[in-house]
């Protein structure tokens, strides 16, 4: 992949003179990624190929139309997917496919990694339940100790003279609100809930044995197959 500067991809001159690549126009609208003097190898262009998951039929049908920009970030490997017309375009910087690591996520998360390793940033996107989140479905967001998490937050439940009410041990970050908030999954099967401390969030129901800005599930998102496929429908609609 050639390699080329951040700052000539983020201000080259002729970018205002014809129209901007799929990884120019990310730069443009998400122009806090890059940090100077970052190397940035930008490769060629070309359809998205990485296969199918039957449990995630919207999901496939969206990665089945994108067109996949491979980007090296000082030796980070990263593919950009990216659809619609030039003047509507929209994407995702994703993580490559990753092996899937035993059963520390669940099987739908499984799935979901064999055709991508996570979203990091997003440009162009419609509203969904992915607004707002730094990390999604990524290995940072699985590494993020929940229980530790909770166990700072125990107060919200005490002061109502409550226990958490879940194991910690049984869920992990799916992803990572920039706000700090967390939506989590059930390791065995996919059950989702979203832990919002800080929230404004409508369509959502607080856990039994929770306070309201605690542990919440999503009305009629149960579970992580249904959430990735509500907000890859969105991204398909848009």
């Amino acid at each position: 992949m050639p390699a080329t500067s951040a700052i000539a991809t983020r201000l080259h001159p002729r970018c205002h003179h014809r129209r901007m690549n799929d990884w120019e126009r990310f730069i443009h609208e998400v122009s806090w990624f890059l940090s100077p003097g970052q190397s940035v190898a930008v490769g060629e262009a070309r359809a998205w190929t990485g296969g199918l998951a039957d449990e995630l039929p919207e999901l496939s049908a969206l990665l089945g139309s994108a067109v996949l920009t491979p980007i090296r970030v000082d030796g980070d490997e990263y593919e950009l997917l990216a659809w619609g017309s030039a003047r509507d375009r929209r994407g995702w910087l994703c993580r490559p496919p990753r092996e899937v690591d035993g059963g520390s996520v669940c099987r739908t998360h499984r799935s979901f990694w064999k055709l991508c390793g996570g979203i990091v940033e997003r440009f162009g996107e419609p509203v969904t339940w992915w607004n707002n989140q730094d990390q999604v479905l990524t290995p940072d967001a699985v590494r993020v100790d929940v229980a530790d998490v909770l166990a700072d937050y125990a107060w919200l439940w005490e002061q109502d003279g409550l226990e958490v009410s879940i194991d910690p041990k049984e869920y992990y970050a799916v992803a990572v609100e920039a706000n700090g908030n967390l939506t989590l999954a059930h390791r065995d099967d996919g059950r989702l809930l979203v832990f919002a401390p800080d929230h404004a969030f409508t369509g959502v129901t607080p856990l039994p044995g929770s306070p309201p800005y605690s542990l919440l599930t999503i009305d009629d998102v149960p579970d992580l197959a249904t959430w990735i496929e509500v907000c890859a429908a969105a991204w398909r609609d848009q």
